[in-house]
């Protein structure tokens, strides 16, 4: 097939940049699998670089993406000019059907037109557009037949059309004679006889059969409409466009609508634009038809009424109409007082009430509308009432239609603005709105500038689903090009709001030279919540004198239980405020807002004070609203008449009313009005709340700025009131100072939540810091306390002036989270997100657990995103966790190029992972996306996957995917450290001044391990007085629990804290302990005085951990220079985890640590270590002659009554033996056990808990070790005493000889006496635990296995360690001096080396070597693709875990591309590798200067 005419004919076809559409028909041939495309490389410059094919089948609903980005060129890439690719995604878009349509025009004179026509098909299942019939060809001339072919919606069966032209061009009438539409059905046909011999031999009467056999197959189908007339304003009616019917029909035939304009009396309500009207019924619409000839020579003039005649095919009852002008004269304003339509078959009167501006600059500034007939009875009751107008049936009217407010963003490219006229057209399931043209912006006065929202009002009857909306311009004014990054339509009636994406041009010369598109909602950008309900709103102001105002008026409704609308501002802009609120005036809103519910129990009414004369007398405010059920209205009336003015009656611009009278209106089955007045009853009162404010006694803690406060209660809240006139004091808010305000509301209910804010408006004086408010209910007396004790400064703390306080003892729920609404928007959106994946089993229950993700984006000039980013995990059996937003913190606009992003995130545990879903909501081009690495992490199963994706996620990059899926196998898998999930519960304690702002870090110590130091993150609200905060904490699982540190590093503006205890909860164990400390953690308060304390966990009131006194005594060797001036530091380590830094200071001589000297240090009050392990010492380089010759320590437990000594005898001096100045110590008091002897182990088996598990025969079992195989053990099971019952656990114990480390047990099932076994038999085994009881290690094995039985011992099942858990005399036996190489790699990338001080941390399976510098004389350490090597002397570490490397940042470039670090352990030659391939640099990918690396295997 050649491209040789495209349809948007750019002339030039192939520039660069460009897009060209071709329309090719071809026969079906079902889904397209691949694409050759190529050219026939003629021409000058013939080498094309193609960059991607859409192919849009729309008779089979799909569109097929096919990415090249490739050469066709002799002379690029592989010399190819022809090339054959495979499509990316298939999208389905609206299926089409085919229709041919032939026009004959008539045979006489001038029957012809150069005008453009236009059809749009009528059928049983809607309508088409409106389609354009032109070509090529000089079309429409006298006596011809023309036949066009166009794709448009399914319609069903025709049962009109209607054809029309614009009148462009000389001699524009037409005489059309008829129109053919034909399609292809589906349709019964006779089945053609097969002519067979064998058929003859067949009997008569099957032979009969087979003649009226009838088979499905595709037929034509044609309608005829003739029409034989003109369509030109010279001829009979002088209409451009006429309804056909098809022939032989006679379901409907022509009607006539008068229809009846009525313009309203008031100034300037006339216009001079052209009006359009479309009239929409049961069958269809009439299109819409320009409103030409009425009896007034001067249409539309205030007061008057036109009569125009429309002819179209009978439409039935009428449902709803559209009218519009189109702005073109000078005097377009329009006020439209109601359309009346006779149906002059039937002589049925529609009534169309409007009473609304169609106007730019009034009211919404729209200049089309859409009208739905009303019942009589609500007309009449108008004229029954004179003077009040029909201008309370726009309730009903809002309620029947859908107000949507458009925002359009136009792009941020250079000449992205346009000054041509735009318009858009929304498609729902159910109807289009027409045109509308984006005339009246609520935003800007200039429109549609670059990189600006503009914002519009539209209002539409029954659309339906919105499908799509069609947005373009007419190519006018200066500069016409528009670029249109996306429009986003909100409709609050529906409870949604849609994103269009486009990132296109609107431009003749750019991209496809399109003016017009059709963008479609994202899914992933939709956005769901609780729909909005139509109020109509009637405020009358008083008839006194100076009664008015221009203030901005606001209003807030509030229903039962505080549940409450946004306060919504009545006026749009100035010219509003002006016109409305005058004396004696009665002004009517229609909002939507919020559903509270179906009573109003008050509402809260005030304006901001603002232009002249602001004061306002108000009367009263009718609320009404529909009946939830049958037809009519509810009317609310709230009574005021007091003033809302700061100079008359207290002061006030804000009040609050409650209900007096409720009024039922309700239509009648035989179409009257009911109509029925009640009084409230039990109308909430007006209570007084007096309201103290303490600020606190503290240097600079006052302030002049203005303060506005807010009380919740359960029955609602009193709204923001400015805090203005203090009844204690002139000046307000001094320091140490108590202020009294009163605040008048209706009842609150029980008070429990304040919010107080300043508006940082005293540039020197603004800083706050308040103490307490207190707020008493006059009227029931009671008082609630609210302490405070903090900063309100945009200086101080975490630098905020709101802040939200709970009532003293609240056990509710706190709502600190501000972004709750969005999660609840974001939750329904993930719903509409899953609408593909119906076949999916979703498994939603089920635990949720941590994942942590850490995705980098690629160094490449395009490479961010501003979209938001999601990742979902996918397990076996289509398990899947929802989609997991990846959000970026505040103050974070995008995914940077270069940059590393780390993110948790709570999600279902799909046990284990199969695939993950990277993805991202941007459906421009311009929000492409390369990704470089994305990890994911699973702390609970000890398992992180590293995927080096390397791929853009855009629309217009790569394969033109936005999503894609990566598969486990292809990542790198590293084991990392399993952790287990505790809820930790801080209280902190209720006395003055306990909160704290500063930085607050956990250890936790438990017999098997211990935890680095965790920052508790403040999070605004957490660790105040009195108050209980709870995390979940990810910690090793080194349970059960001993200890844990709890230290603060005295920073902020409130650096003490009073902590009264943490309860840490297990959530697999469910093991609760308790740690209490009930004291200051502050240099200047309390006892002790410190920032660090240690708690002891109390598990069952049984304390873990007893508290000793340490006395260490240092021995410093007798040789030359021995001493040391430097200061001397160590930690003791034990069974329960270490005691942190100890400083020997206080020793007994005053020089300490001289040649030959015993220094001895006591430390009292210390938690016990138990049995001690070694000790790590070291000092700071500091003073004369800081090198030091340490012969040995001793460390004694007062408690255990017990010395341990941890010789030493060599050099911590920087220029002696290997230069180091930390050393670890191991305990020299462990008895030396001999291991080739026997050993006895106990073997612990637990049968299963299921039916059949048991068994009544014999079990074997063999332990396989590092060191050899141990006899088979025969667990014997006699008739005295049974073994092996469901559930039960059974203990044996045997001698052998020793295995060493145990890695794999066989597990064999064997008869008593080598019986022979009738048919099969299972042991159905839980677990295997065996203990050595020399050192008392403990190894794990989950089976979860049935064992079969068998006559000999040749069947078996082995199954390998899951856990080791070593113990502790284990691990100190294993403690001997190790020299360790380490090996460091800087990577070979520009910038990589770092003349910083880098430091290492290696853990191992016994403990952690500390902090080591990394330094060598005389040599350029970590430069660009150096390798570095040190040797580093500690005690054995085990099985190293991971290592943590850092540097500090201290010289002038200290960015560092860290590759790997190999660490070698000299001792036994096992060297591990940790894989980094990261920066270490504040300015580049996630701004970390250390990082976590773990081995690769």
């Amino acid at each position: 097939m050649m491209l040789v005419v495209s349809d948007n004919n750019l002339r030039n076809y192939f520039e660069v940049g460009r897009v060209d559409v071709f329309t090719v028909e071809t026969f079906d041939i079902g889904q397209i699998n691949r694409l050759l495309i190529g050219h026939n490389n003629e021409g000058m410059n013939a080498g094309w670089f193609l960059d991607s094919v859409q192919i849009m089948v729309p008779a089979s609903g799909s569109q097929y993406m096919f990415p090249s980005h490739r050469w066709l060129c002799k002379d690029e890439a592989d010399g190819k000019t022809e090339v054959v690719i495979y499509p990316s995604e298939i999208l389905d878009i609206k299926q089409l059907m085919n229709y041919e349509i032939t026009v004959v025009t008539g045979d006489v004179s001038f029957a012809g037109t150069n005008a453009n026509v236009f059809i749009q098909l009528y059928g049983d299942k809607g309508k088409t557009e409106v389609v354009n019939l032109a070509s090529r060809s000089n079309n429409y001339e006298r006596a011809t037949t023309e036949i066009f072919k166009i794709e448009a919606s399914d319609v069903g069966k025709i049962f009109k059309v209607r054809i029309g032209h614009d009148e462009a061009g000389i001699g524009s009438g037409w005489f059309l004679e008829k129109v053919y539409v034909k399609h292809l059905i589906m349709g019964m046909v006779p089945k053609a006889k097969k002519k067979d011999d064998k058929k003859k031999k067949k009997k008569k009467k099957e032979a009969e059969e087979e003649e009226t056999e009838e088979v499905m197959q595709e037929i034509v189908q044609t309608y005829v409409f003739p029409c034989s007339r003109w369509l030109s304003r010279g001829e009979e009616d002088g209409e451009l466009v006429v309804e056909l019917l098809p022939e032989d029909t006679d379901e409907l035939e022509e009607n006539t609508y008068e229809v009846c304009v009525f313009t309203g009396d008031m100034l300037g309500a006339g216009t001079d634009a052209n009006v359009y009207i479309n009239i929409y019924g049961e069958n269809g619409d009439t299109g819409e038809r320009l409103l030409r000839k009425s009896g007034n020579l001067n249409k539309f003039e205030a007061g008057q009424e036109d009569v125009f005649t429309i002819t179209a095919i009978e439409l039935g009852p009428l449902r709803k109409l559209r009218i519009r002008q189109d702005n073109a004269a000078s005097y377009s304003s329009w006020y439209l007082d109601r359309v009346e339509i006779v149906d002059t078959k039937d002589e049925t009167t529609y009534y169309f009430p409007c009473n609304r501006w169609l106007a730019v600059d009034e009211d919404d500034g729209q200049i089309a509308r859409e009208l739905v007939p009303v019942d009589e009875a609500f007309m009449k009751r108008d004229d029954d009432e004179e003077g009040t107008g029909a201008a309370t049936l726009g309730l009903e009217q809002k309620a029947m239609s859908t107000t949507l407010t458009l925002k359009i963003k136009t792009g941020e490219k250079k000449h992205a603005g346009t000054d041509a006229n735009v318009f858009a057209i929304l498609y729902g399931e159910k109807d289009d709105t027409g045109i509308i043209n984006l005339k009246a912006c609520k935003t800007h006065k200039n429109k549609f500038e670059r990189g600006m929202v503009d914002e519009f009002t539209v209002e539409a009857v029954d659309l339906g689903e919105l499908e799509k909306l069609r947005i373009g311009h007419d190519n006018s004014g200066g500069s016409p090009g528009w670029f249109l990054d996306w429009v986003e339509i909100d409709a609050p009636s529906q409870g949604q709001r849609l994103r269009f994406p486009c990132g296109r041009w609107l431009d003749n010369g750019e991209d496809d030279g399109a003016i017009v598109r059709d963008l479609y909602p994202n899914e992933l950008q939709t956005e769901l919540y609780v729909p909005f309900v139509p109020y109509e709103i009637k405020i009358y102001t008083s008839d006194v004198f100076g009664a008015g105002t221009d203030a901005d008026v606001f209003i807030v409704i509030y229903g039962w239980k505080g549940l409450c609308t946004q306060q919504k501002h009545l006026c749009v802009n100035k010219r509003e405020r002006r016109l409305f609120f005058e004396r004696g005036a009665e002004d009517m809103f229609i909002v939507e807002l919020e559903d509270v519910g179906d009573v109003i129990e008050k509402i809260r009414i005030g304006h901001d004070n603002r232009g002249t004369n602001p004061g306002w007398h108000l009367d009263r405010v009718e609320i009404r609203r529909l009946l939830r059920k049958g037809k009519g209205s509810e009317t609310t009336i709230l009574p005021c008449e007091r003033w809302l003015a700061k100079s008359e009656d207290d002061g006030e611009t804000v009040r609050e009313l409650v209900p007096s009278d409720i009024i039922t209106e309700k239509l009648l089955k035989e179409g009257k009005l009911k109509h029925t007045e009640m009084e409230v009853e039990d109308a909430l009162e007006t209570h007084t709340y007096k309201v103290s404010v303490r600020t606190g006694d503290m240097y600079g803690g006052g302030t002049d700025a203005k303060v506005f406060l807010t009380i919740y209660g359960d029955l609602g809240d009193t709204g923001e009131r400015t805090l203005s006139k203090s009844e204690s004091n002139s000046n307000k808010f001094e320091r140490g100072a108590v202020d009294k305000f009163s605040i008048e509301a209706v009842d609150l209910g029980q008070v429990f939540k304040i919010r107080i804010r300043h508006d940082n408006s005293e540039f020197m004086g603004a800083d706050w810091y308040l103490d307490q408010v207190e707020v008493v209910d006059m009227e029931t007396e009671e008082v609630y306390m609210f302490l405070c004790e903090r900063w309100l400064s945009k200086k101080k703390e975490d630098k905020r002036i709101e802040r939200t306080f709970y009532i003293k003892d609240y056990e509710g729920e706190r709502n600190v989270d501000p972004n709750k609404k969005s999660t609840q928007a974001k939750i329904g959106l993930d719903r509409n997100a899953n609408k593909k994946k119906k076949k999916k089993v979703v498994v939603e229950e089920g635990p949720v657990i941590p994942y942590h993700f850490t995705v980098s984006t690629a160094m490449d000039p395009d490479a961010s995103t501003t979209a938001r980013v999601y990742v979902i995990v996918m397990g076996p059996n289509d398990i899947e966790t929802e989609r997991l937003w990846l959000d970026l913190p505040e103050g974070k606009k995008s995914f940077a190029a270069g940059t590393m992003e780390n993110f948790q995130c709570y999600g279902t545990d799909v046990r284990e992972i199969k695939r993950v879903e990277l993805g991202h909501n941007g459906a421009t081009p311009e929000s492409c996306w390369l990704v470089d690495e994305l990890s994911v992490a699973v702390p609970t199963k000890g398992i992180k996957y590293i995927f080096q994706c390397k791929c853009w996620l855009a629309k217009d990059r790569g394969d033109g995917l936005t999503g894609r899926l990566f598969n486990v196998l292809d990542a790198n898998s590293i084991n990392i450290v399993r952790k287990i999930i505790y809820v930790a519960t801080v209280i902190t304690g209720d006395t003055q001044d306990a909160g704290t702002d500063t930085n607050i870090f956990l250890s936790v110590f438990g017999a098997n391990g211990s935890t680095e130091e965790m920052l508790l993150p403040k999070n605004e609200d957490r660790f105040e007085r009195g108050q209980e905060d709870t995390f979940n904490l990810e910690i090793d699982d080194i349970a059960p629990l001993k200890k844990i540190r709890v230290r603060i590093d005295g920073s902020g503006s409130r650096p003490d804290w009073f902590l009264d205890r943490i309860v840490m909860h297990n959530l697999t164990t469910e093991e609760v302990s308790v740690f209490t400390n009930e004291n200051w953690l502050s240099k200047t308060k309390g006892p002790k005085r410190t920032k660090i304390c240690e708690l002891a966990a109390v598990v069952d009131e049984e304390e873990m951990v007893e508290r000793t006194t340490y006395i260490i005594q240092v021995q410093t060797s007798d040789i030359g220079g021995a001493g040391t001036d430097a200061n001397v530091f160590l930690i003791v380590f034990g069974e329960n985890g270490d005691t942190g830094t100890l400083a020997l200071k206080e020793g007994g001589s005053r020089n300490k640590f001289e040649r030959k000297s015993k220094d001895v240090f006591r430390f009292p009050d210390i938690l016990s270590l138990g049995e001690l392990s070694k000790i790590r010492v070291w000092h700071d380089n500091k003073g004369p002659a800081p090198g030091w010759h340490l012969e040995y320590i001793d460390v004694k437990d007062e408690t255990m009554d017990q010395n341990f000594r941890f010789p030493c005898g060599r050099w911590l001096a920087k220029n002696v033996d290997d230069g180091q100045i930390m050393t670890e110590l191991a305990c020299a008091n462990n008895d030396i056990l001999d291991f080739s002897d026997k050993t006895k182990y106990e073997i612990a088996t637990t049968t299963a808990n299921t039916d059949d598990a048991d068994t009544k025969e014999n079990v074997w079992i063999v332990l396989e070790g590092k060191r050899g195989r141990s006899k088979e053990f025969v667990l014997e099971n006699s008739s005295k005493k049974k073994r092996f019952l469901c559930g039960a656990t059974d203990t044996f114990e045997f001698s052998s000889k020793h295995v060493g480390e145990i890695a794999g047990i066989c597990v064999g099932h064997t008869t008593k006496d080598s019986k022979k076994v009738k048919g099969e038999a299972f042991w159905h085994v839980l677990e295997v635990v065996v203990t050595e009881k020399g050192l008392g290690n403990k190894y794990l094995f989950h089976c979860d296995a049935q064992i079969p039985l068998a006559a000999k011992r040749d069947k078996f099942l082995t199954f390998e360690c899951f856990k080791t858990i070593e113990s502790f005399a284990s691990k100190v036996r294993s403690l001997v001096p190790v020299k360790y190489e380490i090996i460091v790699i800087t990577g070979d990338v520009k910038r990589a080396g770092t003349d910083s001080n880098v430091y290492i941390t290696i853990y191992g399976s016994n403990g952690d070597s500390g902090k080591r510098a990394l330094k060598q004389k005389f040599r350029n350490l970590f430069e660009r693709g150096q390798t570095d090597c040190f040797i580093l002397e500690m005690l054995d570490l085990g099985e190293l875990l991971r290592v943590k490397v850092e540097h500090d940042g201290s010289s002038h470039n200290s960015g560092w591309y860290l590759e790997c670090v190999e660490v070698t352990n000299t001792a036994n030659s096992v060297t591990t590798i940790f894989l980094c391939g990261k920066w270490l640099d504040p300015q580049k990918a996630d701004g970390q200067i250390q990082r976590v690396l773990y081995p690769k295997y």
